[in-house]
């Protein structure tokens, strides 16, 4: 027998309380693999308790190193640490299964790796990551479902990313801070998570320029030590929190942010007339008597995040008027709409742009979580829907949202995870 974990969430509860923000997915993910690179030990500070953390240990012990995780602090000790093929088992589970490619390719300079996994909200090719290795003197051959990549030797080169890819701007700098020489990365992403991966490779005694722009310099080192970091707070959390706050809010408090990193968030926020105050780390949100439409248009840092349009687009609902919504990065962003209108949403989908007519009052019924910012989504609008609104795949939600039941039910929302048989 088959069991299937559901969300359950009874709608239209007023929010009051305070939700801590835990630790970036998108820069953790990034974190775990950078570690095997320490010479003895590396410590993170901030892990949040998601499933993707636990299949990166899973992938780093299979390596050897030996990892402790607890108070939302994981030490990996690498004095065990030795290359091993990352099987489909391993690398399928999670998109970032490929920092290991560049980790890898640093340490031992070989790699054997089967095809990353995650969510498919379109097609996000490795070709960036992979021409890059290339660059720097790698050999790169595809059995199957299967990458090999070796090099007798890493050398500095100038990388030109023609999209400017998180994962592939990580991956480089992970292959280049012990090539010889100086490594140039023209059209890096500049994500706040890019910044943060770099102040760890740094801890352990690595190069890296001008993270955080457009472009990235690494000059090599022949050796690295320990490494020590903290992940920054979670953007996508706090905006995922603070556009349910814009509906339901009564003096909720969401604590532990970055306000700098949540400016394209904010503005638009603040255009669509959304009540909130930030005061310092925390921002401070109640419900909107009055939402008005905007258009929203994601894009790379600093603009608006694409991890944050789909539930964005559950917002753009209950604004009164019409709204723009246009996804530019994934071609598969859109698979929550439908279910949005199932709920009694009133939205025209032309490819990669929706026409979102508002107010539009939302009934609760069962849905899917197609993928994590589509589950995200659907939450939203559980949340504010007449009703019971049951999500079922929700092992999207869970890679991504840190204990996302005990949070919002600790601020006034009824909601649980339940299993049923299949």
């Amino acid at each position: 027998m088959v069991f299937i974990k559901r969300l359950v969430i009874e709608g239209k509860h007023e929010l009051s309380g305070k939700i801590k923000i835990g630790g970036a997915k998108n820069s953790v993910v990034a974190l775990i693999p950078a570690a095997i690179l320490a010479e003895d030990e590396a410590v993170i500070y901030n892990v949040p308790a998601i499933s993707d953390v636990k299949n990166l240990e899973e992938i780093t012990k299979y390596l050897g190193s030996d990892i402790s995780y607890q108070n939302e602090t994981i030490k990996i000790n690498n004095k065990n640490c030795q290359n091993k093929e990352i099987k489909n088992e391993f690398s399928n589970k999670l998109r970032a299964s490929y920092y290991y490619m560049g980790a890898l390719l640093t340490k031992y300079k070989y790699v054997e790796i089967s095809f990353p996994g995650g969510c498919n909200i379109g097609s996000r090719p490795i070709d960036f990551h992979l021409k890059g290795f290339k660059k720097m003197g790698a050999e790169i051959t595809q059995e199957g479902d299967k990458y090999i990549i070796k090099a007798k030797k890493l050398h500095g080169a100038e990388i030109f990313l023609d999209v400017a890819s998180v994962g592939a701007t990580v991956n480089i700098m992970l292959a280049a801070i012990k090539a010889e020489g100086v490594t140039s990365i023209y059209n890096a992403a500049m994500e706040p998570e890019i910044v943060n991966v770099a102040a760890f490779l740094n801890s352990m005694g690595a190069k890296v320029k001008g993270a955080g722009t457009s472009e990235i310099k690494i000059e090599g080192v022949s050796k690295l030590g320990n490494g020590i970091v903290e992940v920054i707070p979670d953007r996508i959390e706090a905006g995922t929190y603070l556009m349910i706050g814009s509906l339901l809010g009564k003096n909720l408090v969401i604590e532990g942010i970055i306000k700098e990193h949540l400016e394209s968030v904010l503005t638009k926020l603040h255009e669509a007339g959304a009540n909130f105050e930030i005061k310092g780390t925390k921002i401070i949100v109640n419900k909107s008597k009055k939402l008005k439409p905007v258009n929203v248009r994601t894009l790379v840092y600093p603009g608006f995040p694409t991890d944050l349009g789909q539930p964005m687009s559950t917002l753009l609902t209950q604004c009164e008027g019409e709204s723009l919504f246009e996804e530019t990065i994934y071609e598969n962003r859109m698979r929550h709409i439908k279910h949005l209108n199932s709920m009694g949403a009133d939205i025209k989908l032309f490819d990669k742009k929706a026409i979102i007519k508002g107010k539009t009052a939302l009934t609760g019924r069962e849905v899917i979580a197609t993928d994590l910012r589509a589950g995200a989504a659907m939450l939203v609008a559980g949340m504010i829907a007449e009703g019971t609104t049951i999500i079922t795949n929700i092992e999207h939600i869970l890679r991504g949202y840190e204990n996302i039941v005990g949070k919002l039910s600790s601020v006034g929302a009824v909601i649980k995870i339940d299993e049923v048989s299949s």
